[in-house]
């Protein structure tokens, strides 16, 4: 990829990053900055660089946003790629942040992926319709992945996940995924098993455009090749709707290695900055 390549793709991410929170939040004009807030159930967004600011992103104005996302009571979270607003990452730590890193992983075109039922044995690997008994359990089960991050066996399992599936009953997510999946905002994949999903993830797809975000396996069933398979079903619906680009950011080195095995090849580094 020439480097005039490189700086149009990153541009084409920028514009996605802008565009898909608006579905369900609302936005807050920080200067250089962007607060995005949800509205209704589902993950909390955060602030990223406004969509064509030129100028550069200081401490201070790090700190207006934390002083506001603290006022509603959000997380103070903040997300954009190193090599497109290089100012942050100075401006995050010296306002007192920690910025953690996450490779930034897309797939070429014409990169043929192995289907799902080529990767993992056991499980059904399908993409979750609306009515879809699994759906409340696919969306529950990243949750407890990022609890027990790494790749390794953990100790969560299913009594922990239909434990977790329960606590969240009537919080509204399963009706939020539902009108998102309806109006084709989302799609969700998983590896389900005995009616439980034991890994799920989803892509959110803005013209020819998808991110694949919250890959998550249950602990006690990783090893089983089921976040890669649930990623490939996932790539696999992306590119039934016309999408071109689909990326993702890896949790770490360990992980981008996996998705490497896909064909996903990292072009930046996508950083996070959020209180110690």
């Amino acid at each position: 990829m020439t480097s005039g390549d490189l700086e149009l793709l990153l541009d084409r991410l920028e514009s996605y990053y802008d565009a898909v929170p608006r579905n369900g939040a609302r936005t807050e004009d920080f200067g250089p900055l962007t607060l995005f807030v949800r509205e209704g159930a589902g993950w909390p967004f955060y602030a990223r660089p406004t969509r064509g600011s030129s100028g550069a992103v200081t401490a201070a104005d790090v700190t207006r946003v934390r002083s506001r996302q603290r006022e509603l009571g959000i997380p103070e979270s903040f997300e954009w790629v190193a090599e497109t607003t290089p100012t942050l990452r100075a401006a995050a730590e010296e306002a007192g942040l920690v910025v953690h890193e996450h490779p930034l992983m897309v797939l070429d075109a014409t990169v043929s992926v192995p289907t799902a039922d080529k990767l993992s044995d056991g499980p059904s690997i399908r993409t979750i319709a609306p009515d879809d008994p699994a759906l409340a359990s696919a969306l529950v089960v990243p949750h407890l992945a990022f609890t027990e991050p790494g790749t390794g066996v953990g100790p969560a399992g299913l009594p922990e996940l239909a434990e977790a599936v329960r606590t969240r009953a009537g919080d509204g997510s399963v009706e939020s995924a539902v009108a998102r999946i309806e109006a084709g905002l989302t799609t969700v994949a998983a590896a389900v098993e005995d009616g439980a999903a034991l890994c799920a993830g989803q892509h959110q797809p803005v013209g020819t455009v998808s991110e694949i975000v919250g890959v998550g396996t249950l602990p006690a069933a990783r090893r089983r090749g089921l976040g890669l398979a649930v990623t490939a079903a996932l790539v696999a619906d992306a590119r039934s709707r016309g999408v071109e680009t689909v990326f993702l950011s890896a949790g770490d080195e360990d992980v981008a290695r996996i998705y490497g095995r896909l064909g996903f090849r990292r072009v930046a580094t996508a950083l996070i900055a959020e209180p110690e």
